[in-house]
């Protein structure tokens, strides 16, 4: 069997997405939207498919409930080719449901309980073997809301000599600190928190000062993701400003996700630094286009002829 190209470990859940509240003229307590709809979402299976769209052998590790949005994303993971096995099934458990709000402009805020926390999940550190790139997709939320969680997994990744990347998240219920986690951080050669979350993890205001922050503690490359204002990169021997595409944005939904899986796309095809942020960036700006995280990304051709026009 041929290795698993990334492995994709995090949240999975079931998005219902709100579009355009209007409460004027509307008799009361009754709100009028212009679309309410239920979309895949989570950053794990939100990586996950994107790259399987790409093309690559992924596979997707996360903690679903025994109920019908488990159901769904089961669905959904097998109708996209993506490796489910390593996905962990129980009755004691919810599968997480977020309600997301969408303003105009894409710009968002969302909600969610206590679902989120995942009960006493834990992945596997076995899940690491037999991966040339594992994706901590949802550090700092479950199951990477606990400080050994995150050690011994990342531990394991480098022992088996997997590339470690991270996607940030800021925290829900559970709260870690960069510094619990100290000793791994210079394991993770890549990590992509978005400006809020940089600022939240380091209590700095700007990017230089975000970036020092991350690089100072061993993380080896630091790619901000900054909405319409495209990505701030620092990296071993770089430092650049790429901008966001010229796109309508009408839902921001899982664009840093896509955002991610382009770049890791990027690395798997042994792209420069810039040349994979410039697919991340590609990627971010056809999920965008869409309502819900996976609404853009339909294959690697589409995606390579979008790279190429911009």
């Amino acid at each position: 069997m041929d290795m698993t190209e990334v492995t994709c470990i995090g949240q999975a859940l079931v998005d219902c997405i709100t579009r355009g509240i209007r409460k004027e003229d509307a008799p009361k307590k009754i709100h009028r939207a212009e679309s309410i709809t239920l979309s895949i979402g989570g950053d794990a299976v939100n990586e996950a498919t994107v790259l399987a769209r790409l093309g690559h052998r992924v596979k997707l590790v996360c903690g679903l409930g025994q109920d019908l949005a488990g159901q769904l994303i089961l669905d959904h993971v097998e109708k996209n080719g993506i490796d489910g096995s390593a996905i962990e099934i129980s009755p004691k458990r919810a599968t997480p449901v977020a309600n997301l709000l969408v303003n105009e402009d894409g710009s968002r805020i969302s909600c969610n309980d206590q679902a989120a926390l995942l009960g006493d999940y834990a992945p596997d550190v076995s899940v690491v073997k037999g991966t040339r790139i594992i994706s901590l997709a949802s550090l700092f939320r479950a199951p990477f809301d606990r400080s050994g969680h995150v050690i011994r997994l990342v531990k394991a990744a480098k022992e088996n000599g997997c590339l470690v990347c991270a996607d940030t998240k800021l925290p829900t219920f559970r709260q870690i600190r960069l510094e619990d986690i100290a000793e791994i951080l210079p394991m993770i050669d890549y990590i992509f928190p978005n400006d809020a979350e940089a600022a939240w993890f380091t209590g700095c205001s700007d990017y230089d000062a975000m970036a020092a922050a991350f690089l100072d503690a061993g993380v080896r490359n630091v790619i901000i993701k900054a909405g319409s204002d495209g990505c701030y990169v620092y990296g071993d021997d770089e430092h650049f400003h790429m901008k966001a595409l010229p796109v309508r944005a009408i839902d921001g939904t899982g664009a840093g996700d896509n955002f991610v899986a382009g770049f890791l796309s990027g690395l798997l095809r042994d792209f420069s630094l810039a040349d994979c942020c410039h697919y991340g960036t590609v990627c971010a700006a056809a999920c965008v286009q869409h309502a819900g995280a996976g609404g853009g990304v339909k294959s690697r051709a589409e995606a390579d002829m979008l790279a190429a026009t911009f």
